[in-house]
């Protein structure tokens, strides 16, 4: 019989065996000894060592996705492994490559709280776009980038650079402006930020997916020129400066060929002359056929292989696709996967840094939030004066408003506002409404302690304006909800909104406004208005970034990357294009079964800003535009060129706080190009004390001086005359002074 000692050792081994024969279960596979897991080549070297080793059927299960985790019944039986992202591509243990989970990850990690684990919810990337800041877009991304790899993503499927060509969009907030080249840059960033962290990054939706309305069978026809010198053009500065791993096409079609089938984007743009080296992803069920996909230059079918699996490998074996096809499609995809390191440093998962998120968050909050108005220096506010504050509406009381659709990032704790849209389904998903947890109201207490703050939610008018009318200040939040699957039909403030916003500074002519949305809006009352300040959707840290500008804890420094258009009447369109019959639903097309409809952009180059500069139409607030707390004086401008442009010029604070400039650089072409009155060019993002000045050097890229010729499909510069502008905005521009250039390709 057994002693207690021995009988207490005995029950530790049998502990121990079973604690080891648990954890064996989660250890690494040994990695293979193929000369392919030799570091010191080359990724495209070890693509092809590990494709000799491959079979057929290995080759076919990497172009394609295994389901969707809780979405796709009778999936991959291997999505047991998935770690409950948006999709999952299995990966070949023999040969040591991983598995491919994937998340979206516009504004930070999605569908995080479901699956029980915390994301940073950041700013929209519109209101990223308004800071101007390559820096910060980097911190953005890498902090996306980080907390992707931290839950055991290697994939990310974020990277929206669709410029706002219809800013009734719903997914504008997803995105980055309506000018290319901020845009191109900005995602630049962006991309080098998620990938520094050791994650697959991606750049989308590629292109022209410029509307939700009828998104699976819109069919954008598009000049070759517009084409290149707006939509393509924020492509290519993004992939050629950012270099993502992968592109995924769109939904739409573009000049009569699906996006995802689209030679001419694919094959002859993105791969033969940006020379793109990772692989084109399909959007979500943007895959329509088999052979037309393949060979014009699709390589990864998602989320399942309808097109893809079986269908794929009949047309390889009856000589439809060749089978070199298929090897340049999985080289794309090994390639990547090596030079990424995600098969030789897996990256371990951890919890996420909570307050590193909280950090990245706040700043790019703070950093992007545009004072539009400033009327006899309204703000900032005066803690220490102040004894009474109205808060007004925007449930300001609970949280921030965010963006919807397969960019929302789960709130912590839940939606701080309970919202219902009317059932459980994917289309109650993509519209349903959140507010992350970050109270503007409760931060507005904390900036001023000793005053009196009373809240009102809004709903009736009267009532809010005999609360704002007994307070020394008003501050009036206003709020559009925009989402994935569909458009606003106009950009004013829906439920009654104005009219509460006019009512409250009819009672109180110390009344600000804070707009929480998507992109542009429309302001009738901002006449009335002391101070205007416009959010976007601001992220976890929303509450405390707004209460740190409006009290000058931070000196307001965005510029919006969207024009703000006086009425819906001065767009482009009058009314969003659509097919004949009732308005599509959010899915409907989806499965092929709806024609497509034609979305004429016969605006061509005349995109945002200089759609207004054309049309001689004066905005409400224009492209560029944002107020500080301090003032800027612009002088000495110098420009040279003859093959290039470079272009100098001071800007001095002249005012009596420290604050940050965006100064801007926009170039009016000869008459013989044919462009919009005026392009931005260039800008940079400058600190000053007051009363410093600081000379803004820029060399500007040849590409941006030049108008795309489709007869020799070639980007060139028009030989003439140009003049160069500098200023604060698109619309005040203080300098100019005339160059020649010589023109050539």
């Amino acid at each position: 019989m057994l002693s207690v000692n021995s009988r207490k050792l005995a029950v530790a081994m049998v502990a121990l065996a079973a604690a080891q024969i648990c954890f064996a279960q989660f250890r690494q596979p040994a990695k293979p000894k193929g000369p392919w897991m030799d570091k010191s080549l080359s990724p495209d070297a070890r693509a092809n060592l590990v494709m000799k080793e491959m079979t057929l059927d290995e080759k076919i299960q990497l172009v394609h996705g295994a389901g969707m985790a809780g979405f796709c019944a009778g999936a991959d039986p291997s999505l047991v492994r998935s770690n409950g992202g948006a999709g999952f591509v299995p990966g070949i243990p023999r040969l040591g490559l991983p598995d491919l989970n994937m998340a979206d990850s516009a504004v930070g990690v999605g569908r995080g709280a479901r699956m029980g684990r915390y994301s940073t919810a950041l700013p929209s990337a519109l209101a990223l776009a308004s800071s101007w800041d390559m820096g910060l877009a980097r911190d953005y991304g890498a902090l996306i980038g980080r907390e992707l790899a931290d839950q055991g993503y290697n994939v990310s499927l974020g990277g929206g650079v669709d410029i706002t060509r219809e800013p009734r969009n719903g997914r504008n907030f997803e995105y980055l402006g309506e000018d290319p080249i901020l845009a191109g840059n900005m995602v630049a960033g962006w991309i080098q930020g998620v990938q520094s962290q050791g994650v697959i990054g991606d750049i989308k939706h590629y292109a022209v997916n410029d509307q939700e309305t009828g998104r699976f069978f819109a069919n954008a026809i598009i000049d070759k020129r517009a084409l290149r010198e707006t939509d393509l053009l924020a492509f290519e500065i993004g992939v050629k400066k950012g270099k993502p791993d992968m592109v995924m096409c769109s939904y739409n079609l573009i000049n009569g060929d699906w996006a995802c089938e689209n030679d001419y984007t694919l094959n002859q743009v993105l791969k033969k002359e940006w020379g793109f080296q990772g692989w084109v992803i399909s959007d979500w069920f943007g895959t329509h056929s088999t052979v037309k996909a393949a060979n014009a230059g699709l390589d990864q079918e998602q989320p399942s292989g309808r097109y893809f699996s079986g269908e794929l490998k009949k047309a390889i074996e009856n000589g439809q696709v060749p089978m070199a096809r298929l090897d340049e499609m999985v080289h794309r995809i090994l390639r990547t996967e090596f030079a990424s390191g995600i098969v030789d440093t897996p990256q371990p998962t951890e919890v996420p840094d909570v307050f590193r998120g909280f950090q990245v968050a706040q700043r790019a909050a703070e950093e992007s939030i545009v004072l539009l108005k400033n009327e006899n220096h309204q703000l900032p506010l005066s803690a220490a004066s102040l004894k009474s504050i109205a808060i007004v509406g925007g449930h300001a009381d609970a949280g921030v408003l965010s963006g919807g659709g397969s960019a929302q990032v789960d709130p912590a704790g839940g939606s701080a506002v309970t919202e219902t849209n009317g059932g459980n389904d994917l289309r109650a998903f993509l519209s349903r409404i959140v507010f992350h947890r970050s109270s503007p109201l409760e931060a507005i207490r904390t900036a001023a302690p000793s005053a009196r703050v009373t809240f009102d939610p809004g709903t009736n008018p009267a009532s809010a304006a005999a609360v704002a009318k007994s307070a020394d200040v008003a501050v009036v939040f206003v709020l559009q909800h925009t989402h994935e699957g569909a458009d606003v039909e106009s950009l004013a403030l829906p439920d009654a909104q104005d009219a509460l916003v006019e009512q409250v500074a009819a009672a109180n002519p110390h009344t600000i406004v804070v707009i929480e949305s998507g992109g542009s809006v429309l302001t009738p009352w901002a006449g009335r208005a002391a101070a205007v300040l416009e959010a976007w959707y601001p992220g976890i840290r929303g509450g405390q970034a707004i209460a740190n500008v409006l009290f000058g804890k931070v000196n307001p420094s965005a510029k919006l990357a969207v024009t703000f258009p006086a009425s819906d009447s001065e767009l482009p369109h009058a009314a969003i294009p659509g097919p004949p019959g009732k308005k599509p639903g959010p899915l409907d097309g989806l499965q092929n079964a709806t024609p497509p409809f034609p979305v004429r952009y016969d605006e061509g180059l005349k995109v945002g800003y200089k759609w207004f500069d054309a049309e001689k139409k004066t905005p409400a607030f224009p492209f560029g535009f944002g107020l500080s707390y301090t003032t800027f004086g612009y002088s000495k401008l110098q420009v040279a060129g003859a093959a290039s442009l470079k272009v100098s010029f001071a800007v001095q604070n002249t005012g009596k706080r420290a604050g940050q400039e965006i100064a801007q650089v926009y170039l009016s072409f000869p008459a013989s190009a044919g462009e919009p009155p005026k392009r931005l060019i260039g800008w940079q993002k400058i600190a000053l004390k007051p009363g410093e000045s600081r000379t803004v050097s820029l060399t500007i890229d040849p590409l941006y001086l030049s108008i795309f010729d489709p007869a020799t499909n070639r980007w060139k510069v028009v030989p003439g005359e140009y003049r160069v502008m500098a200023g604060p905005s698109s619309a005040a521009l203080p300098l100019s002074s005339n160059v020649k250039l010589d023109g050539g390709v």
